[in-house]
C-alpha cells in the first residue's frame, strides 16, 4: 500500500515561513544570523553551519519546549521539520489501533536506530507524543553527546540510550529479549563510500554557493555510509528483523533512492511482511518511508489493546 504526500504532514508544525523574529525571542543567538534575504523577508545563510545549528537551537525551544540542545563538530545537523515529519507519518501507522486516533503516552515504545550525536528523533518523539524511547548509537563518541543532551534536558525517564557494538548489527545486540515495542526508526547511512558522501556534499555545496564542503556538510562517516549504501543497509534491516517479528508492531526506515525500493519490496514480500510505503516531499526534496510488519491485523490489535490500555 503506497499514500503519497504533496508537502509537510498536517500535523507538522512548520508549514509556513519561518518566524525568525519569534524563534529569535527564543534563542537570542540567532539574531545574529538573520538577515534580509533581499526578497523583502528574513532569512539565514543556510551554508552557514552555525546559523543552522542556532537555527535548529530555536526550532526545538519554540515549538517543542527542549531548552538545551548542541552538536559537536563533524556531526551530520538534521533538518527538524523533515525529521518530525517522519515521525508524524510513523504514528499514524498506529491510529487504525487506536480508532483512528494516534495513540500518545509512555505506553508507547519507539526505538531509534542510531540515533547520532544529535538526537533529534528521540527528542522530538517525546515532544510530541509523549512516547517511551530506547535510541541506539554504534559511535562512542555520538554517545556520549546524546547523554549529555538527556542530562540537560533532564530526560532520563522518557530517553534510554544503549551502545551497539557490532558495525555490522543493526537490531541485534540492541533489541533484548523481554522488549517490546510499538515502532522502529531509523535514517540510514545513504552512500556506499567516503569518496560518494564528499561528492554529494559538493553538490549540495554548489546548490547553495558554499565552497567550504568539509565545513558545513559534516557527518561521520557511519552517518554518510556504509558498504553497499543505503540498500545494502536496510536489506540487512530487514533481514534482522524477522528474529524480532513478534516484539514489535511495525519497522520502518527511510528510503532517499527510489531505485533502491523494488528490491526492497521483494525481499519483504518474500518473507511474507506486510509492508506500507509512504511518499512524502519537503519543498523541493522527496523521500520515503517504508515500513514493514510480521504480524497480522488481528495480532496487531491484540497488541495494541493489551499493551495501551
Amino acid at each position: 500500500m503506497t499514500s503519497t504526500s504533496k508537502g509537510l504532514h498536517p500535523r507538522n508544525k512548520h508549514q509556513h515561513a519561518y518566524d525568525f523574529e519569534a524563534l529569535s525571542a527564543a534563542v537570542p543567538a540567532l539574531t545574529a544570523f538573520v538577515r534580509d534575504n533581499g526578497y523583502g523577508t528574513l532569512s539565514i545563510d543556510f551554508a552557514n553551519p552555525q546559523a543552522v545549528k542556532t537555527l535548529n537551537q530555536a526550532l526545538l525551544k519554540h515549538f517543542y519546549a527542549i531548552p538545551h540542545w548542541q552538536l559537536p563538530e563533524q556531526f551530520l545537523c538534521p533538518a527538524v521539520p523533515g525529521r518530525v515529519d517522519y515521525l508524524h507519518y510513523l504514528a499514524d501507522l498506529l491510529a487504525p489501533l487506536n480508532k483512528g486516533k494516534v495513540p500518545t503516552g509512555s505506553k508507547l515504545h519507539l526505538l531509534d536506530t542510531g540515533c547520532g550525536a544529535n538526537l533529534i528523533y528521540p527528542l522530538l518523539a517525546q515532544a510530541e507524543y509523549g512516547w517511551k524511547v530506547t535510541a541506539s548509537e554504534l559511535d562512542p563518541e555520538a554517545l556520549a553527546a546524546a547523554v549529555l543532551l538527556i542530562k540537560q534536558n533532564q530526560l532520563h525517564h522518557k530517553i534510554a540510550l544503549r551502545q551497539q557494538h557490532k558495525s555490522e548489527q543493526i537490531f541485534q545486540g540492541i533489541i533484548q529479549p523481554d522488549d517490546l515495542f510499538d515502532l522502529t526508526l531509523c535514517n540510514p547511512p545513504f552512500h556506499s563510500s567516503a569518496e560518494q558522501a564528499q561528492a554529494g556534499s559538493e553538490r549540495k555545496a554548489k546548490n547553495l554557493g558554499q565552497k567550504n564542503t568539509r565545513l558545513n556538510f559534516a557527518g561521520r562517516n557511519h552517518e554518510l555510509w556504509c558498504e553497499g549504501g543505503e540498500a545494502a543497509f536496510i536489506r540487512r534491516m530487514i533481514n534482522e528483523s524477522q528474529s524480532y517479528a513478534q516484539q514489535v508492531v511495525w519497522f520502518s526506515s527511510l528510503v532517499s533512492k527510489q531505485e533502491n525500493l523494488p528490491v526492497l519490496q521483494q525481499q519483504l514480500t518474500k518473507l511474507g511482511a506486510q509492508q506500507q510505503l509512504i511518499e512524502m516531499q519537503q519543498g523541493n526534496k522527496q523521500s520515503r518511508l517504508l515500513a514493514w510488519s510480521f504480524m497480522n491485523p488481528t495480532q496487531r490489535q491484540l497488541w495494541a489493546d493489551y499493551r495501551w490500555r
